[in-house]
């Protein structure tokens, strides 16, 4: 299965494994070596932490090697737009409260709901995929039944912060 992600999402995965592979991994490497200078290994919870950090640290390295190795980059800035796709951002009037809301359409590992971020495997992002400006959706969510009026769509460009790796 291809992971649809955009040019910026795909510069931030490879950021993050990049540095992971650098910088993370020797210093864990020299936590554990400092924790094994302490003796017995049996009984010593500093090396028992760090392993299970180095554990942690590569499946999250083997996680990003396969969705960069699976990603399917797709500019969104090349796409129209009229309907609502992968990349578009979408304000939409909650019709029950009258709260007007406003998503952007990512691939699943761009997610991030506080910036308004969804994932194009979410349910909100399948309802809306392939409508247009005036629609009105009847969308299955977590918390319930909400049913929305598309308002606009349009593209713009999401913001990713590549450089928040650091410990």
């Amino acid at each position: 299965m291809d992971f649809p992600i955009t040019p910026k999402g795909l510069e931030k995965v490879t950021k993050e494994l990049e540095y992971l592979k650098t910088k993370k991994r020797a210093k864990i490497a020299e936590e554990i070596d400092e924790a094994r200078s302490h003796g017995d290994l049996k009984e010593n919870a500093e090396y028992h932490a760090a392993k299970e950090k180095q554990a942690h640290m590569e499946a999250r390295i083997a996680e990003l090697s396969d969705i960069i190795g699976r990603a399917k980059v797709i500019d969104p800035s090349t796409l129209a737009h009229e309907r609502v796709s992968f990349g578009s951002t979408v304000e939409l009037t909650d019709l029950d409260s009258e709260e007007e809301v406003k998503y952007t359409i990512v691939g699943s590992v761009e997610g991030d709901i506080d910036k308004g971020y969804i994932s194009l495997n979410s349910p909100l992002a399948k309802q809306l995929l392939g409508k247009e400006e005036g629609d009105e959706i009847e969308a299955t969510l977590p918390n319930g039944i909400k049913h929305y009026e598309i308002d606009s769509i349009t593209y713009e460009e999401i913001e990713v912060k590549t450089d928040a790796f650091e410990d």
